[in-house]
């Protein structure tokens, strides 16, 4: 079952992660373009790429990975290094969508830059979880947070950070 999950798992990340390499590149194409059926057939291929592949994609990777945290209970520093970079990436598969959302309207453009600029974004974030997946550092939580993992330690931070927090008691 792990297995099966697993290549359910690197296949819907394959998918995600391919579309929001492609997605850029198909915006950019906007550029020049004015109403017709040219525009039209762009604007579908790119709603396809972005709603019908990669969002689907996103979710059963989430998914999936959310259920294999649980079987194989990976609660290690490397791995929430791991979830920052998941986040990220997630919040620039929205970013895309707000890109798309606007980029069809009238006078709706996508510049050279901006799609450089998208493309390394998502190629950073895509190298970095492949690379802590693959490497699994040692990373020290003690070195930036020692009192952190102490039973209480919690509270205690956020106290000091926040002042006096009161936790409602049924």
């Amino acid at each position: 079952m792990t297995t099966l999950l697993k290549f359910i798992h690197l296949a819907a990340i394959a998918i995600w992660s391919g579309g929001l390499l492609v997605l850029p590149y198909l915006f950019w194409q906007r550029r020049g373009l004015t109403a017709g059926s040219e525009l039209d057939r762009l604007h579908r291929i790119t709603r396809l790429v972005f709603v019908e592949l990669t969002s689907p994609a996103a979710f059963v990777a989430i998914a999936s990975g959310t259920v294999l945290i649980f079987l194989q209970a990976t609660f290690v520093e490397w791995f929430t290094a791991k979830m920052v970079f998941v986040g990220i990436m997630a919040m620039l598969h929205v970013l895309a969508g707000l890109v798309l959302h606007d980029l069809y309207l009238p006078g709706g453009r996508f510049n050279r830059g901006s799609a450089i600029a998208l493309t390394m974004a998502y190629l950073v974030v895509i190298v970095a979880i492949i690379w802590i997946v693959l490497a699994k550092p040692h990373i020290d939580s003690n070195l930036f947070a020692p009192h952190l993992f102490e039973p209480g330690g919690l509270g205690r931070w956020l106290h000091h950070s926040f002042g006096e927090t009161r936790i409602p008691t049924p």
